[in-house]
């Protein structure tokens, strides 16, 4: 029912931009009539795909190739309305500075080929950035911590259509070329019915670390079964940390590791983090703090630091400010007080189209001091 009701808000909200787009933009343009119905039947191919895509979304039986043609409309659309706000502007600048008709004409027919040029090569660069996964390196310091540590942080992978076997299979290879004393990841690892995902989280058994490897649910979990998986990654070499906590690292040298279940919780009434049990008798040493949103920060009094993701660094630019509308923090590290810091992962894969433009994937090394 939760699916049915965003799809439906999902698909409005896509037929609007639609909409838009045609009216604003593509009927603006000094194009011929041909021209601009091709380009308006290219926008109705957009829109079906978007259909397609909710209709595809959990169906394993889709081959990648075609998860891939219906994933990107919705990158599309969302850029061309984006191009359609900045075309309206440069519009009205053209239409209220004073010039000739002849001079107008020219600038006009210059800003439709532009914007329609930029609007290309802008979707191309998105989907380019997709393909890559950054290694983002990370030093922080850490009050009373007396030996160093190094933490990989995965985030926010959506196993799922085109995040597969052989996505995650170059994941682990990467984590392990890293010599990581400990790995975390800090939610939405799987977008699917579990048994479609057990061939890629069969991978993550291949992850090799010091002390171990954590995880805790994000939001997504809850769409498929948050008890299945967590039953399932605890055989894959990893802990789930729920509303709990364990002690890393050498005696009277490491730091307390802990985590809870995400806020999507409070709303199902069902696995609710609780912040005052995972931080139970965690006093004497070091805190780090695995939740999956950064808003969680706000419950949080005592954590050193905190580790989330969620936020795909906003993922399509200009998306992030929408984003920081819900969260306080969209990416990177930041002070939140003058004990807590937070770090927020990008995202290690992507969820929607295959498409990145101003927040690159990631997996973070966090270097602790």
């Amino acid at each position: 029912m939760r699916f049915l009701i965003f799809a439906t808000i999902f698909l409005t909200v896509m037929t609007l931009l639609t909409l838009y787009i045609s009216r604003r933009f593509i009927k603006k343009l000094h194009f011929s009539k041909k021209i601009q119905f091709f380009i308006n039947l290219f926008l109705v191919v957009n829109l079906l795909g978007v259909l397609g895509y909710m209709l595809a979304r959990y169906n394993p039986a889709i081959p990648n190739w075609a998860y891939f043609l219906l994933s990107i409309p919705i990158g599309l659309i969302f850029l061309l309305f984006i191009a359609t706000l900045f075309y309206e502007i440069f519009s009205l600048l053209i239409n209220k500075t004073p010039m000739n008709d002849k001079r107008r004409g020219f600038f006009k027919k210059s800003l439709d080929i532009t914007a329609l040029s930029l609007a290309t090569a802008v979707n191309a660069k998105a989907m380019y950035n997709a393909k890559t996964v950054e290694l983002e390196k990370v030093d922080i310091k850490i009050k009373n911590l007396k030996k160093p540590y190094k933490i990989v942080q995965l985030s926010d992978i959506h196993i799922g259509g085109l995040i597969d076997k052989k996505f995650i299979s170059s994941i682990v290879k990467r984590v392990n070329n890293l010599n990581p004393d400990i790995v975390v990841i800090t939610g939405d690892l799987v977008d699917t019915n579990i048994k479609y995902a057990k061939k890629a989280l069969d991978e993550l058994k291949n992850i090799k670390s010091k002390y171990g490897n954590y995880f805790i649910v994000g939001n997504h979990e809850y769409f498929h079964g948050v008890k299945s998986i967590i039953d399932y990654v605890n055989t894959l070499g990893f802990k789930t940390l729920e509303n709990e906590n364990i002690y890393i690292g050498e005696e009277e040298k490491g730091f307390y590791l802990a985590g809870v279940y995400d806020i999507m919780g409070y709303r199902v009434d069902d696995f609710k983090p609780d912040i005052k049990k995972a931080l139970k008798n965690t006093q004497d040493f070091p805190l780090i703090l695995l939740a999956h949103q950064p808003k969680f920060i706000e419950e949080v009094k005592t954590a050193d630091l905190v580790l989330s993701g969620h936020t795909h660094g906003g993922q399509i630019f200009p998306f992030n400010y929408l984003v920081k509308l819900q969260q306080p923090y969209i990416k990177g590290l930041h002070k939140h007080n003058e004990k807590t810091q937070i770090y927020v992962n990008k995202g290690t894969g992507f969820w929607g189209p295959p498409m990145r433009l101003g927040a690159s994937s990631e997996i973070t090394l966090i270097n602790l001091s």
